[in-house]
């Protein structure tokens, strides 16, 4: 665990931070032009038609989803439980790129399930759960908002996380535990054929470093303007 506080302080973070973000930056814009070129050029499923290119955007777009969320409920226990002094930071920051992702996730997954299942959106646990996600990311960020004073505000934005992360195994596993049309897991257990699996994982890692990159951009930018404030204060 001292390994996690030493990059707690401001003046590490943003010293280790500035080293990695290129080389997070660069891997994620090779990872996703890679996986596009091999995506696209990849022949067309024999049930899916062209329509399986959907995958490409869809699938990591959910599973960062839900990770996201993770990190954020990580974050928060260790604001609780720790007093982690960036924890609070990292899981505002992270928010709204989890919302976003969701959001892409439901998008996408209605554009490939019209043709699929002949609807746009069915009330199955594996959607709804996902649904709830987006809910939760929204709810997450008003209470940021709603609530003046920082320190309580992270606290309820902390417990609210917590509370949601409940949500995270549902999404997971409602595929298993209850009758839906999505389709279950197709990766660990070898269902997807290689000529989808390899943009596949690029375009996952591609994903990630993404939002490595976008996630550390903006921790850096609230710690900048944490020290604007207090130069400011302490001018005045």
């Amino acid at each position: 665990m001292n390994w996690l506080f030493k990059y707690a302080n401001p003046h590490n973070f943003m010293r280790l931070s500035g080293v990695v973000l290129p080389f997070t930056a660069i891997g994620a814009a090779l990872g996703i032009a890679a996986a596009l070129w091999l995506g696209f050029s990849a022949p067309p499923d024999y049930q899916q038609g062209r329509t399986v290119l959907i995958l490409f955007i869809h699938v990591p777009a959910a599973i960062l989803a839900t990770a996201v969320y993770g990190a954020i409920a990580v974050c928060s226990l260790l604001s609780l439980v720790w007093r982690h002094p960036l924890s609070d930071t990292a899981a505002r920051a992270a928010a709204p790129f989890g919302a976003l992702f969701t959001a892409l996730g439901l998008i996408t997954g209605a554009l490939w399930g019209k043709p699929m299942w002949g609807t746009y959106w069915v009330w199955d646990a594996r959607l709804t759960s996902f649904l709830l996600l987006l809910f939760l990311y929204m709810g997450y960020m008003a209470l940021w908002n709603a609530i003046e004073d920082e320190t309580r505000a992270a606290r309820a934005a902390a417990i609210l996380a917590l509370v949601g992360a409940v949500n995270i195994p549902i999404i997971k596993f409602s595929v298993e535990w209850w009758s839906t049309l999505h389709q279950g897991e197709s990766i660990v257990s070898g269902k997807l054929a290689p000529v989808f699996l390899a943009p596949l994982l690029l375009m996952m890692t591609g994903y990630a470093l993404l939002f490595a990159t976008l996630w550390m951009v903006r921790i850096r930018t609230a710690i900048i303007e944490r020290r604007a404030r207090g130069l400011m204060q302490g001018a005045a």
